[in-house]
């Protein structure tokens, strides 16, 4: 009777170790999946270039070099190399994207989450506000 129960317990911490290693390795894949929320604080942050046309112009142009090989000319999330991310990138036209403040935009679009690279040191202030306000622009219609 005692060595079935010592092989029972091997197989269940064996088991429940193996499931352990599983979840461990796999859980940073897990949060990635996670919706992306901005701090609730980055909705109070305002735009000082919100719905000005040379600020789109100039966000698209930036848009153009960084942002369109992931999400795509129309900001759907279909890239040239959206194909290999997880997860996928988002969808800027979609409701659900265009809902949230300027500020939340520009919190993500600063401090990025993989696959997305943080723009902090790459496009200064003001171009990271002109992108949003490009990405604006790109709302589907209802």
């Amino acid at each position: 009777m005692k060595n079935i129960f010592n092989k029972r317990a091997v197989v269940f911490l064996s088991f429940t170790a193996g499931a352990f290693f599983f979840m461990s390795s796999s859980g940073i894949k897990i949060q990635q999946r996670a919706e992306w929320v901005a701090p609730a604080w980055s909705d109070t942050v305002k735009n000082p270039f919100r719905g000005k046309p040379d600020a789109i112009a100039a966000g698209k142009k930036i848009y153009g070099t960084y942002c369109n090989v992931c999400h795509g000319d129309k900001g759907k999330g279909d890239g040239i190399a959206a194909a290999g991310l997880n997860p996928k990138p988002a969808d800027h036209s979609a409701a659900k994207f265009q809902k949230q403040s300027d500020g939340a935009i520009y919190w993500k679009l600063t401090t990025g989450r993989a696959p997305m690279a943080s723009y902090e040191k790459t496009l200064t202030l003001a171009q990271r506000w002109q992108v949003i306000d490009y990405i604006r622009t790109l709302k589907s219609p209802k």
